[in-house]
């Protein structure tokens, strides 16, 4: 195993799935370079292959609001580490993503947070004009021709962008 990554704990849990009772749940620790701590946590069942996978910075404090100005091909390419409970706002492609219930952490590049929008855009999507030119204006941003700027609010302060420009704001605690 890589020495970067700890297994905590593994259990067998129900499957939310199928009811089954072969739902492994493993947490670990993993030690990424330039970001620190995270954690994993994956669950797999071996009766329906349903499969739920979460990841978090375990180094957080206070709320926090973190913007990257996008102007390039290679931004795209700034890898992102976004909590279960982040918000993804990108203000010039109209495109703002809440965490539900069942939200889930993950890490990914700007590029990825913009593949991930366009995999939620409803099917029906190509008979709406307004719909059409959205998709359009995404794929543009995605080939680096459209500046934009990436917004992850985060309440629990979790999330992190991995480059040198940026703009980040800590909220103070309310008394």
């Amino acid at each position: 195993m890589n020495e970067a990554l700890k297994l905590l704990w593994e259990e067998l849990t129900r499957c939310v799935n199928c009811g089954s009772p072969n739902f492994k749940v493993s947490s670990y620790i993993y030690e990424v370079p330039l970001i620190g701590s995270i954690l994993i946590e994956h669950g797999v069942c071996s009766q329906c292959d349903y499969r739920r996978t979460d990841v978090s910075m375990l180094d957080f404090s206070q709320p926090k609001t973190v913007k990257k100005v996008v102007k390039s091909p290679e931004d795209l390419r700034t890898i992102v580490v976004k909590s279960s409970t982040a918000t993804i706002i990108i203000p010039e492609l109209g495109v703002e993503v809440y965490p539900g219930v069942d939200a889930y952490g993950y890490i990914t590049t700007i590029d990825g947070i913009l593949e991930r929008v366009l995999d939620i855009i409803p099917q029906d999507c190509a008979e709406r004009e307004e719909c059409v030119e959205k998709v359009t204006m995404i794929k543009n941003a995605m080939e680096g021709s459209l500046p934009f700027t990436l917004i992850i609010e985060d309440p629990l302060g979790k999330s992190a962008i991995i480059s040198e420009n940026l703009e980040i704001v800590v909220k103070e605690e309310e008394l």
